[in-house]
């Protein structure tokens, strides 16, 4: 994993700011510059994130000589595929010779141990079992073998064509997702992650269960721009949760409601982490159109969580967070313009200006890195502003070569499903093993994703998932945008479920408090994350704000009471006989239509 706490030489530290600098300037240079041949920016995307996985987060010892080894091959390779892209898009994905079957192996044996030592083993296990059958699936009896690939036409497709490794998925990395990494990397250098709290303590503190509610608003905030649950509870847990252990909040509740908050965050439009923008590449939906489809839910998730909150106000006694700890009037406005401001700018390119989503990121990242150099008092202080820019901009590298890392790992998965059509015979898996009904598909497709979410970052877990399972739903009656959110959604449902919950074990761990405790007490909070996708499935209108607006909050409505009486049932009712009637009744609020259709 990525760890910037080592110690570090001076030498180590300039070489690392000056790469973090190529990497941002090469980033935002593709937006402002046009067109540039795919072949050449997607290697040179993957040669820029190789040294952060490989040489700055290895321990020194064997651990980095190795990782300098592979950046080095890593890095020459995508050099040699960046030069000589005139000449490779001629050879149609096939390669010619000995040197270029080697180079191509250190292509994907370079990107598997990148994921390893970004990750852990789950993606690139998967990947590595994808090549495999890729390359042997012809000795696979049965109708999951494939009549075998020339190992030349194989290897180059994923390494010399527009796809596998530089395929749509490594695109929308280079092209958007990097470009709003940056972006959540300038806000939260400068005042933007204080003014979430602030504006998030005005607004809630005063209430009853205010603590927790204000990690939920924070959380909330933050995580759109994150994009991460474990990142999200690691920075704003780090304030919420003694917060509300100090104002006595049970630990395993206050674990769970960060835990549930920063899962949520993922969900929450504008930005909604990566997962946004592969989805405008997978369904071919514009950007704004996946934010409207995205909001409504994303607001009943909260809204799910504010309920689960007020019940466990009256059960423990939650108290508000006292006038002396709540922000000056002055001191909220202040600080909240250091993120509104840059927002503002984004959506008025957005929807304003109509310039595409990354070229008003852009302009909104110039911005918020001017207002790095403004303090939370209003001055400007040098030293204060240099470590800002240098935070920014090493973090930014950090993340982008994070997600560069999954990606790519991703990509070959995509790339082997594609060549040997195995995506189809899993599509023909599901839909025989549902008995060609929907639902049963469903509820196969989400199992799939809490098994391959439990390892595999959300983003991974939803193009992996929604890439063999996807056109069955679709063929079953979903509309493509409908299927993809249902399968988002219930990627992101293993950080908060056993056995493997990251965000659970983060927050369970910062606070002292047993796993398990948090994890039950978190699904009871997070139920919405399990409902909804289901109720999107029964009341479709609820994505369609943009075209049905009325249907659109009716279902809203619709669903809202439903979660209500779940999540009362779940949590405050005591009588067994009573909680399991709330519950009843409320997943028939919710799946009414289903009921009469």
């Amino acid at each position: 994993m990525l760890n910037p706490q080592q110690p570090q030489s001076i030498p180590f530290r300039l070489a690392q700011f000056l790469l973090a600098v190529i990497l941002v300037a090469f980033h935002l240079g593709l937006i402002f510059s046009g067109l540039v041949s795919n072949l050449v920016s997607r290697p040179l995307h993957m040669a820029l994130a190789l040294p952060w996985i490989l040489v700055f987060a290895a321990k020194p010892g064997l651990s980095r000589i190795s990782g300098i080894v592979l950046a080095a091959a890593g890095i020459a390779s995508c050099l040699w595929v960046a030069v000589r892209h005139n000449a490779l898009s001629d050879q149609y994905g096939f390669l010619e010779n000995n040197g270029q079957i080697l180079i191509a192996i250190i292509l994907l044996v370079v990107v598997l141990e990148a994921a390893r030592r970004a990750i852990g083993w789950p993606l690139p296990l998967v990947a590595a079992l994808a090549l495999a059958y890729g390359l042997l699936g012809q000795y696979v009896p049965g109708e999951f073998g494939h009549s075998g690939v020339p190992l030349k036409s194989f290897l180059g497709t994923l390494t010399i064509a527009e796809g596998g490794l530089w395929g749509s998925l490594t695109g929308v990395s280079v092209g958007i997702v990097a470009i709003f990494v940056i972006f959540g990397a300038v806000l939260n250098a400068g005042e933007a992650g204080k003014g979430f709290m602030n504006i998030a303590a005005a607004a809630a503190g005063r209430l009853t269960g205010g603590a927790a509610k204000v990690s939920v608003i924070s959380s909330a905030l933050f995580g759109s721009i994150s994009g991460s649950a474990s990142a999200n509870v690691a920075s704003t847990g780090s304030i919420t949760l003694p917060a509300m252990t100090r104002l006595g909040y049970p630990k395993r509740l206050a674990a769970a409601v960060e835990a549930v908050a920063s899962s949520g965050g993922q969900i929450m439009p504008p930005l909604m982490g990566a997962g946004a923008f592969v989805m405008v590449e997978l369904t071919g939906v514009p950007y704004t159109g996946i934010m409207a489809a995205a909001i409504l839910p994303a607001l009943l998730y909260f809204f799910a969580v504010w309920m689960g909150i007020n019940a466990y106000a009256r059960r423990f006694e939650l108290r508000a967070i006292p006038e002396s700890e709540k922000p000056a009037a002055r001191e909220v406005a202040i600080t909240s313009a250091f993120f509104l401001v840059p927002f503002a700018v984004l959506m008025w390119g957005m929807f304003v200006a109509r310039y595409t989503p990354q070229y008003s990121a852009c302009i909104a990242i110039i911005v918020g890195a001017v207002m790095l150099l403004i303090g939370g008092d209003l001055t400007f202080d040098a030293v204060r502003s240099r470590r800002r820019l240098e935070r920014a901009l090493l973090t930014a590298a950090r993340q982008v070569s994070m997600i560069a890392s999954i990606i790519l790992c991703a990509s070959i998965v995509i790339g082997v499903l594609g060549i040997t059509g195995l995506g189809v015979k899993i599509t023909s898996l599901i839909l025989s093993g549902s008995g060609g009904y929907l639902w049963p598909s469903l509820l196969l497709t989400a199992l799939a994703c809490l098994i391959l979410g439990m390892e595999v970052p959300t983003t991974a877990a939803y193009v992996i998932c929604v890439s063999v399972a996807g056109p069955a739903l679709i063929q079953l009656g979903l509309q493509p945008l409908q299927a993809h959110l249902f399968v988002f959604w219930f990627a992101l449902i293993s950080t908060i479920t056993p056995p493997v919950c990251g965000a659970v074990f983060i927050a369970a761990g910062m606070i002292g408090e047993n796993w398990l405790k948090v994890a039950l007490t978190a699904m009871a909070l997070g139920v919405g994350l399990y409902v909804i996708p289901l109720g999107m499935i029964a009341n479709p209108a609820i994505i369609e704000l943009s075209s049905n607006p009325w249907e659109a909050m009716a279902a809203t409505i619709q669903i809202g009471v439903g979660l209500a009486l779940i999540s009362l049932g779940l949590i405050a009712a005591r009588n067994p006989g009573f909680k399991m009637a709330l519950v009843a009744f409320g997943a028939a609020v919710v799946f009414f239509r289903v009921a009469i259709g």
